[in-house]
């Protein structure tokens, strides 16, 4: 008995050292990506800044928030991630509940399409033409209206409104309660982990999404912090578009491309990570729905 004690201690050893490695392997560039965006442009480039700031500044971030440019595209993806949640939760859910009342006519079929959907589609120039012929092209809106039904999330919120008691929902009815009304009062409030599970994936979506910016936008003024920062980080001080910055740079006196371009990577991981503990909970119950059947 004591031999096998000793064996798990020596096994939990191992697990909390490996677990501990691959937290820092996973961490670290994030971090590292922080201390450069606080730290002296022209001090990093003498190399050795590992642990935290050698000459802490604020250059970085001052020359960031200066910028009309960084700021506009931070509000663009500020709005697209709120509004593009707000729609995709919303629509998402309803259609999924919708489609597991069992009695929904052509059930079967509105499922087949979803379906289909999820490992078939049109192609780019396809999916261009019909947002052109949408008028969506070079719009706000072609942000968000691809996005407001997530087909994935669809069929897990069919298997996951399936297993609200069905006498819920009657007994909402018989006191006289329409379907939107048992949806809005009865079954949203108990669909919380399902819910925050899509509106956290929907979120980091839109934060993170550039292709389309690049894609279907042609307007400076709708272009995305990331598809700004992919856009920064894929110049050269070489090129024209990028003589502005380095002119802006060479006034700070402090701040270098990778700065400035570590300070944005650090802006758009901020707003995830600040969102995300407070969904913790209701994350973990979401990522378990649908996976166990009694």
């Amino acid at each position: 008995m004591k031999g096998k004690i000793n064996e798990d201690k020596v096994v939990n050893v191992i697990v909390y050292i490996l677990l501990a490695f691959i937290g820092i392997v996973t961490l670290y560039p994030f971090y590292y990506t922080i201390i450069c965006s606080f730290n002296d442009g022209l001090d990093l480039m003498k190399g050795g800044v590992y642990l935290w700031p050698r000459k802490f500044t604020l250059s970085n971030y001052e020359l960031f928030i200066g910028d009309e440019g960084w700021r506009h595209a931070f509000f663009i993806s500020v709005a697209r991630t709120v509004v593009g949640t707000v729609l995709c939760t919303g629509f998402t859910s309803m259609f999924s509940y919708a489609l597991s009342r069992n009695n929904l006519m052509f059930k079967k079929g509105y499922r087949f399409l979803v379906i289909f959907t999820m490992y078939f589609s049109g192609g780019l120039i396809p999916y261009y033409v019909l947002l052109r012929s949408l008028g969506l092209l070079n719009t706000f809106w072609v942000y968000v209206v691809p996005g407001m039904v997530n087909t994935f999330f669809v069929m897990t919120g069919i298997n996951f409104f399936a297993s609200i008691p069905e006498s819920m929902i009657e007994a909402a009815k018989i006191d006289g309660a329409r379907e939107i009304k048992v949806l809005t009062k009865i079954v949203l409030p108990v669909s919380k982990p399902f819910l925050a599970t899509l509106a956290l994936f929907a979120a980091v979506g839109q934060w993170n999404s550039w292709l389309d910016s690049a894609y279907y936008v042609r307007d400076a003024s709708l272009q995305t912090l990331s598809f700004k920062m992919m856009t920064t980080i894929n110049q050269t001080l070489a090129t024209a578009a990028n003589a502005d910055v380095a002119g802006q740079m060479s006034q700070a006196n402090t701040a270098t491309s990778f700065t400035v371009q570590a300070t944005a990577m650090a802006v758009s991981m901020i707003p995830i990570m600040c969102v995300y503990p407070f969904l913790q909970k209701y994350f973990v119950q979401g990522m378990m729905i649908g996976a166990v059947k009694e």
